[in-house]
């Protein structure tokens, strides 16, 4: 079964050579000489897993679904020790504890960081940065696949028309999500320089918006969106990572496939025009609605980041966007708003069904032929027990190192959701870097738990909760 591990975390480490090598051509290209053995180690490092392609292996057995959940989680605690070796080496002052973390939240497109300015870091730093959530997003979505069996059929017919997938269908998917990843990521850099932005920020902004992180090139945005259509720009291609991943293809063999392939991004273009409606009428007309059309478009996507002229008094209600999410195979982390409408219509049935109990209530949303099964809403009510759950501690564990009750509210609701601190949510000027070990640790794992508690905590209450 440990063969698993290493077959599936392989993969991930190659990549992360891959990006290593390409480091090591841009810090010779640019005389940062300084910084090639950093990525050289880490290049060295990274091939140790590939290494085990030459020797021969058993064939792997059919993995139980507990076993992937394992090796997705180490997944998400050793790619991050490979990948925080640079910030480790490259910047003497800073501890192993402080790399890790700024790995850790890199790889789960968290985006929280310890750098106060950007502008000390070199190039092939910044890059790496970027890079972390983009090999962080892609490991995000492969993961989804692999534990696809927790899921209701809904999600499966999005992606394959076979019940069960077997290993050659989730090679082929596999396959079909990262050239469409890489796809999105080339277009998104190429629409930046088309509007004008300096091609080194247009990489890391594509990398980090396709991977709803949150890690930028620079001190400050404004100094890149210089302009409103470059916000409003910027502010479009911050939803590739609100719809599903394939979103865009599927438009295009709809006619095949029918509207139940793009029926989850049909509702969250609902959801999406009726947020702008509401802050387009209500907000205030004294500020340029530029600022808040990208406050909107970051907080239903998860990314988070924001202009500094954004005004806070919308703070809640951007974190309780941010609570919702985006769409369920998309790199956008929340609650995910199919769940929460499904859950919402549900209750809805059942409180009208005990006043109404001739009618007959059907749980079938619309766009689908199939009705959603009972054990799905029960997992869906958990996934928010979960998230209250887990909000509660992380708060308290906050409030108890010495942050007052507001700011231990929202950090944790950013923590859980992988959503970095700015200006929309009143936390843009926390220092991650003065915070203690034991709360730096307790972030890190909240971290964690954010990216993967959809993908395992679910599988496991039904482990104990629903036998049949």
């Amino acid at each position: 079964m440990y063969q698993f591990n290493i077959y599936y975390l392989r993969f991930f480490t190659t990549v992360i050579s891959i990006l290593c090598f390409f480091n090591i051509l841009y810090s010779y290209y640019f005389n940062l000489y300084l910084n090639v053995d950093s990525y050289f180690y880490t290049l060295l490092l990274s091939l140790v897993p590939a290494i085990s392609i030459l020797f021969k292996s058993k064939d792997i057995k059919k993995v139980s679904i507990y076993f992937k959940i394992q090796t997705v989680i180490l997944g998400y605690f050793l790619l991050p020790a490979i990948i925080s070796l640079p910030y480790y080496l490259i910047i003497y002052n800073i501890t192993f504890i402080d790399a890790y973390f700024e790995a850790i939240s890199g790889f789960t497109s968290t985006g929280f960081t310890i750098f106060d300015n950007i502008k000390h870091l070199d190039e092939s730093l910044i890059i790496w940065r970027s890079s972390s959530q983009w090999i962080g997003g892609l490991y995000f979505l492969f993961s989804i696949l692999l534990l696809i069996d927790i899921f209701d059929d809904n999600l499966k017919k999005t992606l394959t028309n076979f019940l069960s997938f077997n290993s050659s269908e989730i090679f082929k998917q596999f396959f079909k999500i990262l050239v469409f990843y890489i796809f999105l990521t080339f277009i998104i850099f190429i629409i930046y320089n088309i509007f004008e932005i300096r091609s080194f920020n247009s990489l890391n902004l594509a990398l980090t918006v396709v991977s709803s992180g949150g890690f930028l090139p620079t001190n400050n945005l404004a100094s890149i969106l210089n302009s409103e259509i470059k916000t409003i720009m910027f502010s479009l291609t911050l939803l590739v990572s609100f719809f599903g991943l394939f979103f865009s293809y599927n438009i295009f063999v709809i006619r095949n496939k029918g509207l139940k392939s793009v029926q989850e991004d049909i509702y969250l273009l609902f959801y999406l025009f009726f947020l702008y409606s509401i802050f387009f009428i209500f907000s205030d007309k004294n500020i340029d609605f530029h600022y808040i059309f990208l406050a909107i478009s970051s907080s239903v996507s998860n990314v988070g980041i924001s202009l500094d002229k954004t005004t806070q008094n919308f703070s809640f209600i951007f974190l309780m966007i941010i609570i919702i999410g985006g769409s369920f195979f998309s790199t956008s982390s929340g609650l995910r708003f199919i769940k929460i409408y499904s859950l919402v219509k549900f209750s809805i049935n059942e409180l009208i069904s005990h006043s109404k109990p001739k009618n007959i209530f059907l749980n079938k949303l619309a766009f689908s032929d199939k009705n959603m099964n009972i054990e799905d809403f029960y997992k869906y009510f958990l996934t928010i027990i979960i998230f209250l759950f887990s909000l509660i501690i992380l708060s308290s564990i906050l409030t108890i190192s010495g942050y007052n009750v507001e700011e231990s509210f929202k950090l944790s609701i950013l923590t859980l959701m992988n959503t970095v601190n700015s200006t929309m949510t009143g936390l843009n000027g926390f220092n991650f870097e003065e915070t203690n070990y034991f709360l730096k640790y307790s972030l890190i794992l909240f971290m964690i738990i954010g990216r993967v508690e959809l993908l395992t905590v679910l599988i496991l209450c039904k482990k104990f909760f629903f036998k049949n």
